[in-house]
């Protein structure tokens, strides 16, 4: 039988190269959006095809408690169990410090924390149910240091991300790995529209001398995911190329 995986904003970037490592490796997945449905969907046909797994395309919205409880019915329905949960959903409002409002903050915690423990807690009770299961949260560099204060509400949601992965690393104790992945730059459609001026700047303070791959972030998060990193819980890992 094969095992399960849910990504939530898996339609594309990070997410979406998630759902299609996981296929790789002969994982059902569940695909969760709340825009751009024809993206998710092409997904889904694109590795039941390729991938000869089971993919199921689900709307829900990580900051409504009743969307979630809704796509994790479905998806027990259909699958039977969730083996491993990737809380990947997020954004980012950039502005000038002076210029951002409180309707950014709520915006943004809602979605990068908040959302995160509503689907942890609903997705978590599912796999005490069995004693086992695996959440990863897509967390970020910008959580542990301070870049750039035109993204003050995000940096503040990834850093209450990472003390989320700690602590429902305990409640969830010994049956549940709980970790976080901490990406530096990486080219997804949310860096898209960035300055080439920032760009050269922040490449030139890489190690690597590049942005990451959405793909190579997804392997890392695989590897958490693996019987290979079933000691490693409540951990933060970063994937910056030396920043």
């Amino acid at each position: 039988m094969n095992k399960v995986v849910l990504v939530t904003g898996s339609q594309r970037g990070i997410g979406a190269a998630s759902i299609r490592e996981f296929a790789s490796h002969n994982y059902n997945v569940i695909i969760d959006y709340i825009e751009e449905e024809s993206k998710a969907l092409a997904l889904k046909q694109e590795v039941e095809e390729k991938y000869h797994v089971q993919a199921k395309v689900i709307y829900g919205d990580v900051r409504n408690e009743k969307d979630i409880d809704a796509l994790v019915t479905e998806s027990i329905k259909e699958f039977g169990h969730i083996d491993v949960l990737v809380n990947n959903a997020g954004i980012a409002i950039d502005k000038e410090f002076k210029d951002r409002n409180l309707t950014d903050w709520y915006d943004t915690l809602n979605t990068n924390l908040i959302g995160a423990y509503i689907v942890s807690k609903r997705v978590g009770l599912e796999m005490l149910k069995r004693k086992e299961g695996k959440i990863i949260n897509i967390a970020s560099t910008n959580g542990i240091n301070a870049f750039f204060p035109t993204s003050i509400d995000y940096d503040a949601s990834k850093a209450g991300l990472i003390n989320l992965t700690h602590n429902l690393a305990l409640e969830y104790a010994p049956f549940i790995n709980v970790n976080a992945v901490a990406p530096g730059w990486v080219n997804t459609e949310m860096n898209a529209d960035l300055p080439q001026e920032l760009v050269c700047e922040e490449t030139n303070k890489i190690y690597l001398k590049r942005f990451a791959e959405p793909e190579e972030i997804a392997k890392v998060i695989y590897f958490l995911a693996t019987d290979d990193a079933k000691y490693i819980n409540s951990e933060v890992i970063k994937v910056d190329g030396g920043y």
